[in-house]
């Protein structure tokens, strides 16, 4: 079975005015962490809301011109056979990279992309022949009574 594992990753940013700007370095940082071996894990701005409210956050809070930036780092893990075994994967290879990072699995999704395509590839067939059969040409004899 193949998974989609999103893990959080709390990155530590200095020097930064604003929350885009520490938005941007976060990303940077991360990249230059994780490539060149793990150039396959998607970075994106992580969600963050109010626990009061509910209201949403932005990813980043700054003090004193540091910030901390919550980000979503995202991964395919290959033949694993539980979605806890695709979670402890994804947290060792991230945070192998990403040392004094904090890390927290979000999401772990079982990915049936080949059990969807055959079910696509039977469903074209079955409205190829069907179509086939409406579509086929008339009878010659019918075509000569129809003049």
């Amino acid at each position: 079975m193949d998974c989609r594992v999103v893990v959080e990753a709390a990155v530590p940013v200095y020097d930064v005015e604003t929350a885009d700007e520490a938005v941007r370095i976060a990303i940077s940082k991360t990249g230059e962490m994780l490539n060149p071996d793990l150039n396959y894990v998607e970075i994106d701005m992580g969600k963050r809301g109010c626990p009061h409210c509910g209201n949403e956050l932005e990813p980043a809070f700054i003090a004193a011109d540091e910030g901390l930036v919550a980000l979503e780092l995202e991964m395919t893990v290959f033949n694993v056979e539980r979605d806890e075994h695709a979670s402890r994967i994804a947290r060792k290879e991230i945070g192998q990279r990403l040392q004094n990072i904090p890390l927290e699995v979000l999401v772990v999704e079982t990915i049936e992309e080949a059990e969807e395509k055959e079910e696509a590839e039977d469903d074209s067939r079955e409205t190829d022949e069907a179509s086939d059969d409406e579509e086929a040409l008339p009878e010659f004899e019918d075509l000569m009574d129809e003049k």
